[in-house]
């Protein structure tokens, strides 16, 4: 059991079917709630992230943490919206 936030720090993260999804680099919290909202994951599987961007992924996917995060859930694609320099 983690007994401090800081140790979720570069933990790797992986999806319901086992899937490596990527790094955890930062975490989102809910200042109003007093609690994590969600993780911010980089070094992304450019299968399952479009171009291996960073995402955030909500604390709520979370099934299990230990010396890896395993989601609950996780879609098989996710698409990464264009910015306005990109159109």
């Amino acid at each position: 059991m983690l007994a401090e936030i800081t140790e979720l720090y570069d933990i790797k993260v992986y999806s319901d079917r086992g899937i490596l999804i990527g790094t955890v680099k930062d975490i989102i919290l809910d200042t109003d709630e007093q609690s994590i909202y969600g993780l911010y994951i980089e070094n992304t599987n450019q299968d399952l992230v479009e171009g291996g961007s960073a995402i955030s992924i909500p604390f709520r996917w979370i099934k299990a943490v230990g010396e890896i995060i395993l989601l609950k859930k996780f879609p098989s694609m996710v698409k990464v919206p264009q910015t306005k320099d990109q159109i």
